[in-house]
């Protein structure tokens, strides 16, 4: 049989519009591929989004390496500003252009075609695991959890993952994750007292409470950072009354801030620490504060090992360049996996995700199928 081409399995996949939750046909075109090469597949769908489990080789096997990523893409935007269609994956001057080819269908294609070559040239002793969401662009409430929890009920395993995220910033191979930051969204209210400008005294103005609140929380040096994290961030990203009328104190503000966090706290330490500094305010300016707080994940490090050098000798390998070792970005599915195996990332570079015109060079695709073959071959040697 001839070789799968990961450049045509991604133009397959990216001619899907699956923006999140519509899954439009992708995880059909890896469930028949992965099926015609033996795997056993199954859905592990939940709360209306689809979720492909596929396994090569027998349940329970002494080794199994797993694959995880996910199809669902983020909107396209405004359509006129694109010069190529968002999910035509044109091919020009030897770049492919569409939603999804950098974030992260190349990705997932690249693995599922070496995965298929790989199992039929060198049937491996062992278990080869791909778990494919649906859900990874959105909310994620039921996506790559849905997949372990599949996997937990039904005595699936895997003994290490590799998420295929985009994780060079300028280069191929020069960054693998080895870890993520925690994330949370903290929602804040203050509630005073409307009045009339002139007469402020008659009034319970929010605003001063909720600038001194956020220039607290913002001017607040979190940490200095750890051995594998930089330094922790808070970023106020909106304050907001609502009021048109400048002869009116409001009756209420808003203000959100997002925080990245390393292993020096938890969400629930930090949770804690804004509980605080909202009872301090509500004491000194005598005003109703309400706060929502929403964790997205915590922070996590595989430790680099066995599993960051057999990333790192077939990124070597293939393109001769040396990786680091980061932690660096936003969040990914990961932060759910390395509840299950020790995991690490590594992908394309991802400057165009979720960009107008997303496009990823056909040569790292093919590329990126030669680090995760040799990846397989190094694993199951």
């Amino acid at each position: 049989m001839s070789p799968v081409d990961p450049v045509d399995l991604t133009a397959q996949l990216v001619r899907c519009p699956s923006v999140t939750p519509d899954d439009a046909g992708a995880l059909d075109i890896l469930h028949d591929l992965l099926g015609d090469a033996g795997f056993t597949c199954a859905w592990a769908n939940r709360g209306g989004i689809r979720n492909l489990f596929a396994r090569w080789g027998s349940q329970g096997n002494t080794r199994s390496f797993g694959f995880n990523g996910h199809t669902d893409v983020v909107p396209i935007g405004d359509e006129s500003a694109w010069t190529m269609p968002p999910f035509g994956a044109d091919i020009k001057d030897g770049v492919m252009y569409g939603r999804g080819t950098t974030d992260m269908k190349s990705g997932v294609a690249a693995f599922a075609a070496a995965a298929v070559d790989f199992v039929r040239e060198t049937p491996p002793d062992g278990s080869i695991v791909i778990a494919i969401t649906g859900d990874e662009e959105g909310d994620a409430l039921d996506g790559t959890t849905a997949l372990l929890a599949y996997m937990e009920e039904n005595g699936e395993r895997m003994d290490v993952c590799l998420v295929g995220e985009p994780t060079c910033p300028d280069t191929m191979g020069e960054m693998i994750k080895i870890g993520r930051r925690g994330s949370m969204t903290v929602k804040f209210r203050v509630i005073g007292k409307q009045g009339h400008s002139a007469y402020p005294h008659r009034a319970n103005n929010p605003l001063p409470a909720m600038m001194r609140m956020m220039d607290r929380l913002a001017t607040h040096e979190m940490d200095q950072g750890t051995e594998h994290f930089d330094a922790s961030t808070l970023a106020v990203v909106t304050v907001d009354t609502g009021n048109p009328a400048s002869n009116v104190i409001p009756a209420e503000c808003r203000a959100t801030v997002n925080i990245r966090f390393n292993d020096s706290h938890s969400g629930a330490s930090l949770s804690e620490w804004i509980e605080n500094e909202v009872a301090a305010i509500r004491e000194e300016f005598g005003v109703q504060v309400e706060t929502e707080i929403k964790i997205s994940g915590e922070s996590f490090i595989t430790p680099p090992g066995a599993l960051s050098d057999l990333v790192s000798r077939a990124v070597e390998g293939v393109t001769g360049v040396t990786s680091a070792l980061s932690t660096t970005g936003g969040t990914s599915d990961a932060r759910f996996v390395k509840s299950h195996c020790p995991v690490v990332e590594f992908g394309l570079v991802g400057q165009s995700m979720h960009q107008v015109d997303e496009h990823v060079r056909v040569d790292h695709i093919h590329e990126l199928k030669a680090i995760y073959s040799r990846i397989l071959t190094d694993y199951f040697a």
